[in-house]
């Protein structure tokens, strides 16, 4: 496939615009023993859409811990307790859209896409970002208070709006400016994080909201009683498989990440994927808990996977970050990964 010239992706990227979605988001964390106390409150937020004002959800599970990301009025369910953990910060979602008239000659899906325009510019000025992926999208979410560094870094790039009441309003700098326009520290060399390759087969799947119910006794046994694959709370790298199932619901859209074998628990006829029906492969990132302060955990990842051109979806938790990659690229990507890794830093 042939690569852009700057040129064709800076004009590219100019047909694009960046979203600040009108949502302010929490992310927490619900330990493994801990469930039982917020089964309540998840059930809720899960299918009874009218009894909740909450329109960002997503829950993931990891062998670790649940993710659950939702904004302020969904948070309001959730108690405390000893077994919530609860990121400081207020996170804003951004999200990438064409205005009609974009052009590139780039294939890939998912974080990709963005990987050199939105990713890395980040990066460079120290803007932490906790990605979210979902059948539809992909959502990058920055801290509230970095948003001044993430206008003035990315509007050269792209037209910015933020959606207030429905409303998509054009913002520059100089409207959310407060004195920090760029962080102003070197670039330092990222820590290169080890990854574990488990061998499940992942699909990314979506469902129309109004047959969720149909599916409600299946997707509560997968998210709160399911202990297949095999658990493990720090899974080695030469475990086959690792428990990973991510649901999101998020202004009105279903996105699903499961499994192959957590699939054939759901009724074929009504989980539906991309027409090509494709596998996908996880890239599990971090061998401690990555917190979230470092800055160009993603852009490590998703750099040279745009170099190459490969799709990614990509899912942070609060734990660890995670890729998932075309089945038939696994191979590539996994040799991509351990060049880096054996690479010297460079200064």
């Amino acid at each position: 496939m042939q690569k852009q010239s700057s040129g064709e992706e800076l004009l590219a990227t100019r047909n694009m615009d960046l979203h600040i979605l009108d949502h302010r988001l929490r992310v927490t964390s619900i330990s493994k023993n801990g469930l039982v106390n917020f089964t309540h409150p998840l059930i809720k937020l899960i299918f009874l859409r009218n009894r909740t004002r909450c329109k960002f959800f997503s829950l993931t599970e990891t062998p670790e811990n649940y993710t659950v990301v939702l904004d302020e009025e969904g948070f309001k369910e959730l108690r405390p307790s000893e077994h919530l953990q609860v990121e400081s910060a207020i996170w804003l979602p951004l999200n990438v859209v064409s205005n009609g008239s974009a052009s590139s000659s780039s294939q890939a899906v998912g974080v990709t896409k963005i990987a050199k325009s939105v990713i890395a510019p980040l990066a460079q000025q120290h803007v932490s970002v906790f990605m979210l992926s979902t059948y539809q999208t992909d959502f990058i979410l920055v801290k509230e208070k970095d948003l001044s560094v993430v206008v003035s870094t990315l509007e050269e790039e792209f037209n910015i709006y933020k959606e207030e009441g429905g409303e998509s309003v054009p913002v520059h700098c100089q409207d959310v400016s407060n004195g920090l326009h760029k962080n102003g520290r070197e670039a330092i060399q990222p820590t290169v994080h080890p990854v574990l390759i488990p061998k499940n087969q992942f699909c990314v799947m979506s469902l129309d909201p109004d047959t969720l119910p149909s599916i409600a006794t299946t997707l509560i046994d997968v998210l709160f009683y399911s202990s297949s694959p095999k658990e493990d709370p720090q899974p080695s790298p030469s475990q086959d498989c690792v428990k990973f199932f991510s649901f999101s619901l998020i202004d009105g859209y279903i996105s699903l990440v499961m499994d192959t074998e957590a699939q054939r628990q759901f009724p074929a006829d009504l989980l539906f994927t991309s027409s090509s029906g494709e596998l996908w492969r996880m890239v599990r990132i971090g061998g401690q808990p990555l917190g979230f302060d470092e800055c160009g955990i993603v852009a490590q990842i998703s750099q040279p996977l745009a170099d190459s051109d490969i799709s990614a979806y990509y899912i942070s938790t609060f734990s660890f970050d995670h890729a998932l990659v075309p089945e038939e690229d696994i191979v590539r990507v996994t040799d991509m990964l351990q060049h880096q890794r054996n690479e010297p830093a460079t200064s």
